[in-house]
């Protein structure tokens, strides 16, 4: 049996792509929504479809080939596609909103498609143009579902020179999507410089080798486990962003803020879909309480019942008060992050104090989704009951969910750079979680 890095590389069982055969015959009979609103709705439909068995599935913990067929065949992946290569060509601000949904329904699903959108929209940051049409017309023309080896504590992922193409080695120890991805972004330092190469490669490669590892206590569904990449050879035309004759990167795309712009963009994937998950909690939990919790009976003035339990309504009222302060704040830093692309992507013009301004309007985001998923999905069994905690129920399932991917970077650091930018007018400066 093949190993990498010492880990064995035994491949898991999947789920099976036909047990949503009647939905995809009902999603391949209809066109590709066109309107934001009917994008929120397709995506929606599609949440309603996962949280039927979510908790069994997630405790399953099987490889979701199913989940991402289902994705591929509502269109969901090709939402910030082109038009024309069959894609919906909608802003960031709809993709949000559209990562919120489907997380309400499987957190882990909702990570996946929110990671599958930033990796799609990369040559569009750090690529030429001509790079970035032919990605498109790759991904989109063939519904690809994209992962990413690009984890950046993991630094030991280096690039070297071969004629033609370039090489890359190393070994990441996350790897969100490799295992169910169609092609995976690879991300590494060219040899005796300090400069990053991005790439999209396919995935199905006898030297990309995964580790299948991912066994965590939250977000199971996302195969996020470790990879060895091991001498993979790409192209030099497919180095995004990069001179292919002269061997260098291109001024003009990679020394200017715009090139930095992912990182933003991905901090405000990550806090729509904890908001996605703890909406999720809460629509789970209050109807757990409309059907199942008791009112406390050992009190001077006993409740009939537990939907009519003061202390029980307040407590949903306060999640609910708080969970769309944080969808608000969301959509503006949502629009913000869309607006820089559709109006300044011809130029590229953001200048650093814009890329600084947008990055703390998404790091306050951060720091609300963060407090208020924590809070909201911990705090749904005061509100449901010891009940609740049965391990059929699944309620635990929201914040484990959110409790895993809130340690991705310490939220902590995002309030002391808010804190510096409010006091002395500091800008951030970027850097691969900023």
């Amino acid at each position: 049996m093949a190993t990498s890095n010492g880990y064995p590389a035994k491949v898991p069982p999947s789920t099976d792509p036909t047990v949503y055969d009647e939905h995809h015959r009902n999603f391949s009979g209809q066109p590709l929504p066109s309107k934001p609103a009917q994008w929120i709705q397709r995506a929606a439909e599609v949440s309603i479809i996962l949280a039927e068995d979510a908790a069994v599935r997630e405790k399953e913990n099987k490889s979701p080939a199913a989940e991402i067929s289902l994705l591929k065949s509502s269109g969901l992946l090709k939402l910030l596609g082109p038009r024309k290569y069959g894609g919906g060509e909608q802003g960031w601000d709809v993709a949000y909103k559209v990562i919120r949904e489907v997380a309400k329904g499987d957190g882990s699903l909702g990570m996946l498609l929110g990671y599958h959108l930033l990796w799609s929209w990369t040559s569009a940051v750090v690529g030429t143009d001509e790079q970035n049409d032919r990605t498109q017309e790759l991904i989109i023309g063939n519904n690809y579902f994209v992962g990413g080896a690009v984890n950046p504590r993991d630094n030991d992922q280096k690039i070297a020179d071969d004629g033609d193409h370039v090489i890359f080695s190393g070994f990441k120890n996350f790897n969100t999507g490799g295992v169910i991805s169609d092609l995976t972004v690879l991300e590494g330092v060219y040899e005796d410089t300090d400069k990053h190469i991005f790439a999209l490669v396919p995935t199905n490669q006898p030297a990309i080798i995964f580790s299948h590892n991912w066994d965590n206590i939250g977000l199971r569904l996302t195969e996020s486990g470790s990879v060895k990449i091991d001498n993979v050879r790409v192209p030099w035309i497919d180095a995004l962003g990069w001179d292919p004759q002269a061997k260098a990167p291109l001024e003009k795309i990679l020394t200017i803020p715009w090139a930095t712009l992912l990182l933003p963009t991905i901090q405000l994937v990550f806090s729509n879909f904890y908001i996605g998950i703890a909406l999720g909690a809460l629509d789970f939990a209050s109807k757990y309480t409309a059907k199942n919790t008791r009112p406390w009976p050992f009190t001077p003035n006993p409740a009939s019942s537990g939907t009519s339990e003061p202390y029980v309504l307040q407590r949903y009222g306060s999640f609910l008060a708080h969970l769309r302060a944080a969808e608000a704040l969301a959509d503006v830093a949502g629009q913000k992050i869309a607006d820089i692309y559709i109006h300044r992507k011809a130029d590229r013009d953001i200048s650093a104090d814009e890329r600084g301004d947008v990055a703390e309007w998404v790091a306050s985001v951060k720091v609300v989704a963060t407090d208020t998923a924590l809070r909201v999905t911990s705090g749904v069994f005061e509100v449901t009951g010891a009940r609740a905690t049965a391990a059929k129920v699944g309620l635990d399932r929201f914040w484990r969910d959110v409790r895993t991917h809130t340690l991705h970077d310490p939220v902590a650091y995002k309030k002391e750079e808010l804190g510096r930018y409010l006091v002395t007018g500091e800008a951030p400066t970027p850097t691969w979680y900023t």
